[in-house]
């Protein structure tokens, strides 16, 4: 494992932590300064901009509930770990850390259903995210976040504020300096309309960290294409728009392989009179090296920032203890003395690797 890899997992094992403590960057916790100092990838896109087949086929696997509606109601942190060539697949999520799941339909319900314990099996959304870790030899070393698609008026069963909600659920995301958006919009309809550009642009006017994601290509009327954007005239970006081809709803329903899909992909670029000249540059798998990437030159940029913050949690932690008394197993007490050994662990590293120069 790199030096890099190892500082990715480690930023993980701390936002789980901070979830368990009940920290997930939102209200008054005393460790949201901490959570909100740790990079991540925050997947933003209105209902049917094809958010959730980039999410499957940057993990090359069918594991996200689907339907009609508002289908993600909470946050799903989603820690994406590479394996070794050869190794089983299999999944785990933070509030069931014994089970480790290999069939990725039961994933799917897994989501569904713990969705449901916290909103009921209404309509509602909460900020209460779900953590979910995927070891595989075909994922990079990320961290995405999937939000609640954005969605212009309510359906039955939810309230009138539903859209209000979602949107400021996102926001409290995507405005953060250290969020890296990742803002998806379908190729077949006018960007000038798309939800995630309109909402990135007015928290990221820059487009410093925006990364554009331009989905259903294929799906495009006869005769046009997608150039303006992709090769940045129509809208520009600090970073380059990756175009992505989903697959059909067709194949959906035929439960073809995401791997295949990947190939299909690849080849859709290389042989389109479009696109081939950028197929290099497009696709799933691009995409996901690209954020892999970017994101551990983020983490490299804010080493200062988050060693003077977990040195600031751990003297906080430290006092909390100390009020505490010893901690027993279960208590509030051993969650504390955990992050604060995650705290220390991410401190002496990072320090190891400045100390030999490897940063510079």
């Amino acid at each position: 494992m790199s030096t890099m890899e190892s500082l990715i997992g480690l930023v993980n094992r701390i936002q789980r932590a901070c979830t368990v403590l009940g920290d997930y960057g939102e209200g008054d916790s005393a460790f949201s300064s901490l959570w909100e100092a740790l990079p991540s990838v925050a997947v933003v896109g209105g209902q049917s901009s094809g958010k959730s087949s980039v999410l499957e086929s940057i993990v090359g696997r069918d594991f996200l509930p689907r339907g009609s509606g508002i289908v993600t109601r909470r946050p799903l942190v989603l820690q994406l770990n590479k394996t070794e060539d050869g190794s089983q697949e299999y999944a785990e999520f933070l509030h069931l850390p014994k089970r480790k799941y290999t069939d990725f339909a039961l994933v799917r319900t897994e989501i569904q259903d713990e969705t449901d314990r916290v909103t009921g099996k209404t309509k509602q959304i909460s900020p209460v995210p779900i953590h979910l870790s995927i070891y595989s030899p075909n994922v990079v070393n990320l961290t995405l976040v999937d939000l609640p698609g954005l969605t212009k008026v309510a359906v039955e069963g939810q309230p009138e504020t539903i859209v209000q909600d979602i949107e400021s659920m996102v926001r409290s995301y995507v405005e953060k300096p250290n969020c890296i958006i990742l803002a998806i919009s379908p190729a077949n309809q006018d960007i000038a309309t798309s939800d995630a550009i309109k909402l990135s642009r007015e928290v990221d006017s820059s487009g410093e960290r925006t990364f554009g994601v331009l989905t259903k290509l294929d799906l495009m009327d006869k005769g046009t294409n997608a150039l303006d954007v992709l090769e940045g005239r129509s809208y520009r970006l600090q970073h380059p728009w990756v175009g992505i081809v989903n697959r059909s709803q067709a194949d959906i329903n035929k439960n073809v392989d995401m791997i295949i899909a990947r190939r299909k992909e690849r080849e859709y670029f290389a042989t389109s009179p479009d696109y081939g000249h950028l197929a290099s540059k497009m696709g799933s798998e691009y995409l996901a090296k690209l954020l892999s990437k970017h994101l551990e030159s983020v983490i490299r940029t804010r080493i200062p920032g988050i060693l003077s913050l977990i040195n600031k949690t751990i003297d906080e932690l430290k006092a909390e203890m100390d009020y505490l008394g010893r901690p027993i197993a279960v208590d509030a007490g051993a969650q504390l003395y955990t992050i604060l050994e995650l705290c220390r662990a991410f401190d002496r590293i990072f320090k190891e690797h400045l100390d030999g120069g490897i940063f510079i």
